[in-house]
């Protein structure tokens, strides 16, 4: 069966996977109580592990350090009492040769290199080099979902990430290809670095020590 995460450990959580969101984001994005995880992050707020910030006329919580240690050791007794380490560990490995496809194909859409720049940016007036990209973001898509499904039955927070990359997968097709890698919308690329994070996050490890 699978374990449901404790609302106060989403809370801090979703701080960490989202990147500065408001309670409602976090409360939107794993089904919870906006008030609840508001009051959740205030109490969090009081021994230091979150700030609320101000940024370009936007306001969100932002994590730190000691949050960031805090958040880990709470998904490490998570993980322990689920006995879903190795599952969540297993999946990990199995991530990692899909993460370099993935990577590449994001590089590329963002770059194509000539013959006097081979960091060109790339212009998307290339439809072959684009439609290329695009076949690698549908090839990875199915292996993706299986990835999620495994860890969803063990962990139900992983719940979702499949859908939001398929549904953005969806606008690319229907012309909108903002939608691969935007960063004010459930992209493609952002999707993939939140599950990235969240299972970095859930196993210990550094960002880049799995590179």
């Amino acid at each position: 069966m699978t374990h449901r995460s404790d609302p106060r450990d989403l809370a801090l959580h979703g701080v960490r996977v989202l990147g500065f969101p408001t309670s409602a984001r976090i409360a939107e994005r794993w089904g919870l109580d906006t008030d609840e995880v508001d009051e959740a992050l205030l109490d969090v707020e009081a021994t230091g592990w979150v700030r609320r910030l101000e940024f370009g006329g936007s306001s969100g919580w932002s994590l730190t350090d000691a949050g960031r240690a805090e958040g880990e050791r709470r998904l490490a007794t998570e993980l322990d009492r689920a006995g879903a380490r190795n599952a969540v560990a297993a999946v990990h490995a199995d991530f990692r040769p899909l993460n370099r496809t993935f990577g590449a194909a994001c590089t590329d859409w963002q770059i194509r290199p000539t013959e006097l720049d081979p960091i060109a940016f790339n212009d998307h007036t290339d439809r072959a080099w684009d439609q290329r990209v695009l076949a690698t973001l549908t090839d990875v898509e199915e292996e993706f979902r299986q990835l999620c499904d495994r860890l969803t039955a063990t962990l139900d927070r992983f719940g979702g990430y499949a859908e939001l990359y398929s549904s953005a997968l969806r606008s690319v097709r229907a012309g909108r290809p903002e939608w691969v890698d935007g960063h004010d919308r459930d992209s493609c690329h952002l999707v993939w670095i939140q599950f990235h994070e969240d299972l970095l996050a859930t196993l210990g490890i550094p960002r880049g020590a799995d590179a």
